[in-house]
């Protein structure tokens, strides 16, 4: 349950309540009284439902109430707005019923209650999970870059770029790959918030079939040896360049030298500031949409580069980095980096779309760093390429995994006020990227390994991007999705209990969030093993708030004495919601026991 949502049930009258048969329900006789609402219907009539079976209620029509089969079946109640064409304000609600239908649960509306129905372990492996690493820095400099390419978009001078270096007639020496040992000269963003750079000379190092690795002549003593240097550009060019480029498809190439540049610099290293680092985290790597501009932009490097740390054991420039650090950080960066150039390249640079959905572009790049972990999980199955046996990832994977597995459980625990669909780079937070990896993660379970790259083309809007992919309309995907977060892995059943189209296939996501529990020490954001909360609805729940883009959890137990039970889902006093919203209730029929 989510802060909001604790400081309005003191605020807000309760809307009620219940069971079905005439246009009026009757009003309860509890205390506090309640008031009744009229039969409303959403479209579809009475929602009758076989055991873990699912449906969808369209509210957007101006219908408020909706009809389920009773006689004791149990039901996972979602209410959700699926939109991002409103503003990302709170939306007043209320879902009631009445006072039998909580018959099975808690009357009373309590956190403690859906925690406590929540504390059971759901099948967690054993085993110690990565350190979570700090990346605030990462992120804040991820959010100054993408505002600052979304402001070269709207002058159109990128796409211009690209097609005039396209038409221009460009010689053989110029496209040729240069010597390795060979010095070029960069321009490096040495801080982002006034957008200053620095020039600088760098040695190619490395010349692979898809890399080109250049090392700052500046760069720290300490650092890799030549053989360490060969290994580390031969991984990236053999291994994570491919899975990225596998999945999402390539960049555009704007140099036409059919490499991306690889930078190591410590002007990328001073960009965080020494006493941040530990706080903050670093950035360990980037990509910067500058180096699309013209080649009138004097900071342009006209071509794809990823500006990179580099070791420095010292801490000469800020953070100490020895050379196993960047082995830890730096790839992960590097696959969700390459995964955003991809993402600009394919939208604004080949087909001219737009820039596209930030809140896509950054679910697809946490995508890009998990099939860096899943590489390595498949190639190494435990117990082997662990330095300790308790790990549940391999040593390789270390680096990838650990940012999802936290800020999917950070969404999932407070789902209604952190929007997938409405946030952006531009914005701070942990949860909203949790999910919209979660949903990314979902929809390419369902649509198979060909579906991201299909993404990387579509139009700019993210809704309109899915359901051309897809050919589903997103309001349905999106109700699976929601149902799916809650039915995966149901407590003391068969995973395939629930249908396909309700679970996940590459993660079990509720075993990695119970084991996050298990290891997590009684930390305060880590309070439960299923952080997928579900509340009673009853004749006297309170009004509550949800932000457009979300969801909630609810669970509806009805009477074996009623043949139907009817809820209400509207804004305070009944009231239907604007069809703008796109108000819809997913809805599971849970197995008895449940």
């Amino acid at each position: 349950m989510s802060k909001s949502w604790i400081a309005l049930l003191a605020l807000m009258p309760a809307v009620t309540l219940v069971a079905c048969g005439s246009d009026t329900t009757p009003t309860s006789t509890t205390t506090p009284p309640s008031t009744s609402f009229k039969n409303n219907p959403c479209p579809g009539g009475t929602v009758q439902l076989g055991v873990a079976q699912s449906a969808r209620v369209d509210c957007s029509a101006g219908g408020t109430t909706v009809t389920l089969a009773g006689n004791g079946a149990s039901y996972i109640i979602v209410p959700q707005f699926a939109t991002d064409q409103v503003p990302d304000t709170l939306v007043r609600y209320s879902i009631a019923s009445g006072t039998t239908a909580a018959a099975s649960i808690a009357s009373s509306f309590s956190r403690s209650a859906a925690l406590a129905r929540s504390s059971a372990m759901i099948g967690a492996p054993t085993g110690a999970l990565p350190t979570y690493r700090p990346m605030a820095a990462q992120q804040a400099a991820d959010r100054i870059l993408r505002a600052r390419a979304r402001k070269s978009v709207d002058a159109g001078t990128v796409r211009a770029s690209y097609l005039h270096s396209r038409t221009t007639q460009r010689s053989a020496a110029l496209d040729a790959i240069p010597a390795v040992g060979s010095i070029r000269s960069f321009h490096v963003l040495s801080n982002f918030s006034t957008n200053s750079f620095k020039t600088v000379g760098a040695k190619l190092s490395f010349a692979g079939n898809n890399l080109l690795l250049y090392v700052d002549t500046l760069a720290p003593a300490g650092g890799f040896t030549a053989q360490q240097l060969s290994d580390f550009g031969t991984t990236f060019d053999k291994t994570f360049y491919p899975i990225d480029t596998t999945a999402f498809g390539s960049p555009a190439d704007l140099d036409q030298n059919g490499h991306v540049i690889m930078l190591m610099s410590p002007v990328v290293n001073a960009d965080t500031p020494t006493a941040s680092c530990n706080a903050s985290g670093f950035v360990a790597g980037f990509f910067d949409t500058e180096d699309f501009n013209s080649a009138t932009d004097p900071n342009s490097n006209q071509g794809e580069v990823f500006y990179s740390i580099v070791p420095d054991p010292s801490g000469t420039f800020s953070c100490a980095h020895s050379t196993a650090d960047l082995g830890a950080s730096v790839p992960a960066t590097f696959m969700h980096e390459l995964q955003h150039l991809i993402y600009f390249s394919q939208h604004v640079i080949v087909s001219g779309t737009g820039e596209g959905s930030s809140w896509m572009d950054e679910g697809l790049s946490i995508i890009a760093e998990e099939l860096g972990s899943l590489y390595y999980e498949q190639k190494c199955p435990p117990p082997s390429c662990r330095t300790s046996a308790s790990q549940l990832f391999p040593d390789s994977a270390q680096g990838f995994v650990s940012g999802f597995l936290f800020d999917s459980y950070q969404y999932a625990y407070l789902p209604d006020t952190a929007s997938i669909l409405l946030h952006d780079d531009s914005e701070d937070g942990f949860s909203w990227r949790g999910g919209t990896w979660l949903l990314m993660r979902y929809l390419g379970d369902q649509m198979g390994s060909s579906f991201f790259r299909k993404l990387e083309k579509g139009p700019a809007n993210g809704i309109l991007n899915i359901e051309q992919a897809t050919g589903q309309s997103f309001p349905t995907l999106f109700a699976n999705f929601g149902i799916a977060l809650a039915t995966d892995s149901l407590g003391g059943l068969p995973r395939t209990t629930a249908p396909a189209t309700n679970r996940f296939s590459t993660r079990n996501v509720k075993a990695l969030w119970a084991r996050l529990f298990a290891t997590s020490g009684g930390a305060s954001d880590v309070p439960v093993a299923n952080p997928v909360l579900l509340f009673p609805i009853t004749a006297d729940t309170a009004s509550a708030v949800m932000s457009p883009g979300t969801m909630t959890y609810f669970r509806l137990d009805t009477p074996a004495s009623a043949a139907t039970v009817t809820i209400q889902f509207s804004r305070p006093a009944g009231v239907a919601f604007p069809p703008a919203l796109k108000p819809q209730l997913a809805i599971f029929r849970l197995p008895a026991g449940q």
